[in-house]
């Protein structure tokens, strides 16, 4: 599936090494066309409930889908 840039994403799994876990909603930054893999990449920015950039990762396509009228956003606290 090919996203637009600037929609919002949902994660689909965790990114631990960055702090992300799946479920969490980000936007679409920009995509990268691998001729060679089976799928495109995306950089995706996330950000805190104040606009604050939290993380900008890149991922396949595989690790992303859009958001549907089911899901809810939901908050947690990251312990310091």
């Amino acid at each position: 599936m090919a996203f637009e840039p600037y929609n919002d994403v949902i994660l689909t799994r965790d990114v631990p090494e960055r702090g992300l876990r799946a479920g969490e909603v980000g936007t679409i930054v920009e995509r990268h066309v691998a001729p060679r893999l089976p799928e495109d990449g995306y950089s995706v920015e996330f950000f805190d409930m104040i606009g604050n950039t939290v993380a900008v990762v890149t991922v396949p396509a595989s690790a992303l889908r859009l958001p549907t009228p089911a899901d809810r956003p939901a908050v947690r606290a990251l312990s310091a």
